[in-house]
């Protein structure tokens, strides 16, 4: 493979006016399809299997009224006045006879039909109905919704407009994430010392965000792509973008300094840390595919989107970058006697090397190892400390409780939770259907529904358009996100089902789908995870020719996912600092969200254990004939010295980005955002930097032990690429003033 990756870096270096010119074209077309197809994103919640899914496609034919979207206008009276005065009944009759005129709109449901004026009278709830789900609602019509209100609130009515056709998980990008990449701009810098090294890596991740978003866009004309969706691809597309550049650049640069020509360097670096990207952008690829077989559309777009978002990061990362290096050429070296050719060249002997000419990522590695079982007991206990949340972990999606504050449809949400009780914002529609037509089975289930726990109401059965088919609205006691609304989902499919046994009984509604979307990614989750570990272990052995550091590498990822998801459950669920990160509601995580985790951090973790370990292992391999009693830890500092800063500058980049997201106020995209960025800062720092080399120095030789048998039968996958034959050339001081082999001038050299 590594060959293969060589020929591609080398054909991109020479023919890079050709390269450039292919992917500007498909940034065009892709973007040129986007403009045309006029595509929209979809936010639904499917649970194809379900029965809650079923009965909801089924009521779409029977009742659509009650299986589209709706609008749900909230009147309020001022204080001491009646919602039931005559000017006040004139002016909500005005206005839901308007929003019913709305583009898609079917009906309507006055306050008096639906029983909705609360105790005090003062409160009222109109339900304007649409033809299909939230995705079928178009802006026009929600702004002609919006405009209805006019006579009600010139009528001194408090109005708020909610209901299910407002959908959490649409994002508008503010100016914290402009700051995040500007984050990422000042460690490019840092880490390069070069304005013009650090600007390739941006311009890469963000040409390859452009092709990622424009198709994506272009696709939803066709298929269903939701707006977090989008916002995961475009998170996780732009950090490791900027990663995968980084890395290669990284090397590139290094082999420049040690006297390679430009073109030769930009074959190597494809042939080495080229191999590397691709390790490791598969297996995020994969981990994040791998959602697909869970069954739900809606995490099926997500990881498809972000797998497709990673690819063309590995691409543009091996053709796109080594382009622009051809056309960087020299300019790209660092300026001899400079700190950062220092830096990059320095060599010495690692066990008697003086402290203060070490780098810090040496000098940490000297730190961490000298007391190694110190150092695996504090980090681990730090973890698991900060793992304990996840005990008490509890998932739902997220509703309009979760919207931003002052928005409407939040006002609209807690204005229904105190006048009518938390479970209004969440009712429960249970199809009754009677095998032989019975008129009293319908009756018969509602009168069995009044005595379950937790309920608070339950409406009288309202034929549909089939016959012998009734719906009844079950309202619970609690909130929808709560575990008592889900037992009672749970106890009228269990109990009431036996109480009719001449009748099917199917829960639906919004809360049914969530509680049944919940409970299918609960069960999924283990499996998942089980999944990515023995990927891990498998892949991991085939790199490395070893037996320890995969199970490693496996347990430590499993702390790092566990520590990121205590950390969000104590932030979303417990509220600790949840005011000051901006979380509009406090309550159960969002349902995906750990599987989401478990597939990115996964792919993540890996990219840092390969830069890392590849390059302990390949000093490991280098000392192989020393019998020092100090070779293994001198193995770990010195590997730690040439890849322990880029590492760094990665994982930096990687949270900045990650963290730049939960500025916003979408209740999918934050919670997610701050798993992952908590997520890398654990595991890039406390683990691969901290728990990694102390827990290989523990290990010593037995770390890269592998039985000999297995290692015959294993194919051979070298992501160091093959080893370099020519010693360097370490260049001038000051370049000649000519052109290069590959026709670059020299003389700029930084």
């Amino acid at each position: 493979m590594s060959a293969l990756l060589g020929r591609i870096g080398d054909f991109a270096f020479r023919r890079r006016g050709l390269v450039v010119s292919i992917w500007a074209l498909v940034l065009i077309a892709v973007v040129g399809g986007a403009t045309l197809a006029g595509g929209r994103l979809d936010d639904r919640f499917t649970v194809p299997g379900a029965e809650s899914q079923h009965a909801l496609d089924t009521l779409s034919e029977t009742a659509p009224d009650a299986a589209g979207s709706n609008a749900q206008i909230v009147f309020t009276a001022p204080e001491g006045h009646l919602i039931t005065e005559a000017p006040y009944r004139a002016a909500i009759q005005r206005t839901l006879e308007t929003a019913g005129t709305a583009p898609g709109a079917i009906g309507v449901t006055t306050p008096q039909q639906a029983g909705a004026v609360s105790p005090d009278q003062r409160t009222a709830i109109g339900v304007v109905h649409f033809d299909g789900d939230r995705s079928k609602v178009t802006d026009t019509a929600r702004e002609a919704v919006q405009h209805s209100i006019t006579p009600a609130r010139d009528a001194g009515l408090d109005v708020s407009v909610g209901g299910s056709m407002y959908g959490i998980g649409q994002m508008s990008p503010g100016i914290i994430e402009v700051l995040g990449l500007a984050v990422a701009v000042l460690v490019l810098v840092i880490t390069f010392g070069s304005l013009l090294a650090a600007g390739m890596p941006i311009l890469s991740a963000l040409f390859g965000i452009a092709v990622t978003v424009g198709g994506l866009i272009a696709l939803s004309a066709t298929v269903p792509v939701s707006s977090t969706a989008l916002t995961l691809a475009l998170m996780l597309g732009l950090a490791v973008g900027i990663d995968y550049a980084l890395f290669i650049l990284s090397r590139h640069r290094s082999q420049l300094a040690a006297g390679l020509t430009p073109r030769e360097s930009a074959r190597r670096s494809n042939e080495t840390a080229g191999s590397a990207v691709v390790f490791a952008g598969t297996t995020v690829i994969i981990a994040l595919a791998a959602l697909s077989v869970i069954g739900i559309p809606f995490l099926t777009t997500m990881g498809l989107a972000a797998s497709g978002a990673v690819l063309i990061a590995v691409l543009v990362a091996l053709t796109l970058l080594p382009a622009l290096a051809g056309f960087a050429g020299h300019r790209l070296a660092p300026r001899p006697g400079s700190r950062t050719h220092r830096r990059i060249t320095g060599t010495g002997d690692i066990e008697n090397a003086s402290p203060q000419r070490e780098s810090t990522g040496a000098r940490w590695a000297r730190l961490v190892t000298a007391r190694p079982v110190v150092t695996v007991v504090a980090v681990v206990g730090a973890l698991m400390l900060l793992a304990l949340p996840v005990a008490s972990l509890r998932t739902s999606l997220p509703d309009n409780g979760s919207a931003a504050v002052g928005s409407g449809e939040r006002q609209a949400y807690d204005t229904i939770a105190e006048k009518f009780g938390p479970g209004f914002d969440g009712p429960l529609v249970v199809v009754v259907d009677a095998a032989d037509g019975d008129p009293h089975a319908a009756a018969t289930a509602a009168a069995a529904m009044r005595t379950l726990p937790d309920v608070a109401y339950v409406a009288a059965p309202q034929p549909t358009q089939r016959a012998g088919q009734s719906l009844i609205m079950v309202v619970p006691a609690s909130a929808p996100e709560s575990q008592q609304t889900a037992d009672l989902v749970h106890a009228i499919r269990d109990e009431v089902s036996t109480r009719v046994p001449d009748a099917k009984l199917a829960v639906t509604g919004d809360t049914a789908v969530t509680t049944d979307v919940s409970q299918r990614l609960s069960a999924s989750l283990l499996p998942f995870l089980a999944i990515v570990v023995g990927l891990s272990l498998v892949l991991l052995v085939v790199v490395f020719r070893s037996i320890a550091v995969p199970v490693k590498a496996a347990l430590s990822f499993l702390l790092s996912v566990a520590a990121a998801l205590g950390a969000t459950v104590a932030v979303f669920q417990w509220g600790w600092a949840a005011e000051l990160l901006g979380v509009a509601k406090v309550g159960p995580v969002v349902s995906f969200l750990p599987i989401i985790l478990v597939g990115v951090l996964f792919g993540l973790a890996m990219d840092y254990e390969v830069f890392l370990v590849s390059g302990i292992r390949e000093e490991w391999l280098r000392r192989k004939d020393s019998e020092a009693p100090g070779r293994a830890t001198a193995a770990i500092i010195e590997g730690a010295r040439h890849n322990a800063r880029v590492v760094t500058a990665a994982a930096t980049i990687m949270v900045a980005v990650f963290a730049s997201f939960v500025s916003t106020e979408d209740a999918l995209v934050k919670p997610i955002a701050f798993a992952l960025a908590v997520g890398v800062l654990v595991d890039a720092f406390a683990v691969r930097l901290t728990l990694v080399p102390a827990v290989l120095a523990l290990l010593g030789r037995a770390a890269w032990w592998l039985p000999g048998r297995l290692d015959r039968v294993l194919p051979t996958l070298n992501v160091e690429g093959p080893q370099q034959v020519s010693p360097p050339r370490v260049p001038p001081r000051t370049p000649p003033r000519t052109s290069s082999p590959d026709g670059v001038p020299a003389a700029s050299t930084r």
